[in-house]
């Protein structure tokens, strides 16, 4: 992998761009990435809650909440 981002630096860039983006907006999206919940358990539900909410917003932006609610029907 070494070899590879150094033979090719837009690799990583490229890489960086589109692994980065999903933290970054959930991470707005909630407060700074503060939780509201204390314990691992709650802590996962509230990440996982997160994570669909990310995913379903994504969505709508790519397909439009008309043909998604189409498909879904």
């Amino acid at each position: 992998m070494n070899a590879r981002v150094e033979a090719d630096p837009d690799l990583m860039r490229q890489r960086r761009c589109a692994a980065e983006h999903p933290f970054g907006t959930i991470k707005r999206m909630t407060a700074g990435g503060r939780f509201l919940t204390k314990g691992i358990t709650k802590v996962k539900g509230e990440a996982a809650l997160s994570i669909l909410a990310y995913n379903i917003l994504r969505a709508i932006n790519l397909i439009g909440p008309f043909d998604l609610r189409a498909r879904l029907a």
